[in-house]
Order: structure tokens, then C-alpha cells, then sequence
């Protein structure tokens, strides 16, 4: 027959003990059940969810506009017909054992449409600059006459506006990339938040979803620069071809300046 606490059964110090390791069971579940993580998940207020929604989403936005300006960069190392010191910019040339960029050893300026000037600061390193420029494979033509080099720009023929075209497009698929990759590790962020009992799975949705539109205006932005960048490359023109189109058309507005040589 079971004894119970005050049956008269068992003696006084032995009802003592029981209830003693009775009260010490009990008190783990109950703060388990009462903690402060678990308030946080079903008490989280909407002023805390917007502290960390606005965290997380600016710390995508920096990194995402830092991938929009990667991408214009890039952009501007396509040539287009016409000299431009920037398609010079991801040339690294190889300076006492130390790869550097062009332009910091070296002064670059445009003298005309069709052509680069580099001046070294150091002469010595002119032939490496030649050799760096010639490998890069820019399809330009390097002179060293020992004291500058000079880089003639030679006119696009059809297909060269079609590797362009394709490296345009594999430029702004490889921001994409960067963008969607900034995206999935604010997510992770979040997830880990929900782990911490800090969102519910609903706050998580809700704030992906958020998180989501602003990456798609980032998208928007690529394919738009993209499309700047393509529709230069189709209309690069010679002065005679300008000419040409100007007495076909026998437009008064049109002006042969406007087109791009």
C-alpha cells in the first residue's frame, strides 16, 4: 500500500526530504517554461522587429550599391569605339615582383578618339607595361617608341561588337551573382534570428519577402546599365558612315557630331 505525505506512515524527516526533492524536480521545467527567449518569441514587438528588419535590409543595401558600382566599373573597361583611359582600369602589371594597377605607375590621357598615351613614371617599366598591355587581349594595338607608349584604338568590326555584347552580358550576370548572393546571407541572418527565438517563422516570411522586392529593384538597375552599355556598342559609327545617313535622311536636326566615332 503507497504511502502518502501525512498518512501518518512515514516519519516526519523522511516527509521533509520528499518534499524537499519534490519542490527541486519541479523547478527546472517551470523556468524552461518561463523564459526570457521565449517571451521574446510570443512578445516580440513590432518596434523590435523593425530594429532588426532595418539592420539586416541597410547592411544588404550597402553591400548590394558597392555590386552596382563593380559592375559600372567592369562596364567601363568594354571599349566602345573610342579611347577611353578606363579601359585600361583591371590591367595589373607585374612591378619588381608586386602586380599594380596601370594607372598607378603610369599617367594615362587621350590625346585624340582613336588613341592612349601612357607615360610611365618609371621608363624602365615601359616594356612590361607593352608586354602586360599586348596579353591583356583587349584588341588594341600597344607602340613603345622608348619614351611613351601609345595605344591605338582600331574601329569595331562587326563580330568584335559581338564579343562585347557577350562580355557585357557575362558582366552583369556576374553582378547578379554578387546581388543574389547578398540577398542569401541576409536571409541566414534572419533564420539565425528566428534560432534565437528573436522572430517566429512568420516575421522570417514577412521580412524575405521585404527583402526580396529590394533585391529586384537591384536586378532592375543591372539590366538597365546593361542595356546603356549594349545599345552604345550596335551604333559606333564612322565619320564617313554618319555622312552618308545624313543625305539619306536630309534631316536638319540631325548633326554628324552626334554620332560616335
Amino acid at each position: 500500500m503507497p504511502c502518502f505525505t501525512g498518512c501518518g506512515c512515514l516519519p516526519k524527516q523522511a516527509v521533509f526530504i520528499y518534499s524537499t526533492n519534490f519542490a527541486r524536480l519541479q523547478a527546472g521545467p517551470l523556468v524552461l517554461r518561463h523564459s526570457d527567449k521565449r517571451a521574446v518569441l510570443t512578445h516580440a514587438t513590432i518596434e523590435e522587429i523593425e530594429a532588426e528588419k532595418s539592420v539586416i535590409e541597410e547592411q544588404a543595401k550597402e553591400k548590394m550599391d558597392k555590386a552596382i558600382e563593380t559592375v559600372q566599373t567592369n562596364f567601363n573597361t568594354v571599349r566602345t569605339g573610342r579611347a577611353n583611359p578606363a579601359m585600361l582600369d583591371r590591367i595589373e602589371v607585374e612591378y619588381y615582383g608586386t602586380p599594380v594597377s596601370l594607372k598607378s605607375i603610369a599617367q594615362i590621357s587621350t590625346p585624340d578618339a582613336t588613341s592612349l598615351l601612357i607615360q610611365p613614371y618609371d621608363k624602365s617599366s615601359l616594356k612590361l607595361i607593352e608586354k602586360t598591355i599586348v596579353a591583356a587581349n583587349l584588341g588594341v594595338t600597344p607602340s613603345n617608341d622608348g619614351e611613351v607608349i601609345r595605344v591605338t584604338v582600331p574601329p569595331l568590326t562587326s563580330d568584335r561588337r559581338k564579343e562585347l555584347a557577350k562580355t557585357v552580358a557575362k558582366l552583369a550576370e556576374d553582378g547578379k551573382v554578387s546581388i543574389r548572393n547578398i540577398r542569401r546571407d541576409a536571409i541566414k541572418a534572419y533564420d539565425k534570428l528566428q534560432k534565437e527565438k528573436k522572430l517566429s517563422e512568420d516575421n522570417v516570411k514577412d521580412l524575405s519577402a521585404d527583402l526580396q522586392k529590394v533585391t529586384d529593384g537591384y536586378m532592375k538597375k543591372i539590366d538597365s546599365i546593361q542595356k546603356q552599355k549594349e545599345e552604345v556598342l550596335p551604333f559606333i559609327h564612322s565619320l564617313a558612315f554618319c555622312q552618308k545617313l545624313y543625305f539619306l535622311l536630309n534631316q536638319d536636326n540631325w548633326l554628324i557630331s552626334d554620332c560616335r566615332i
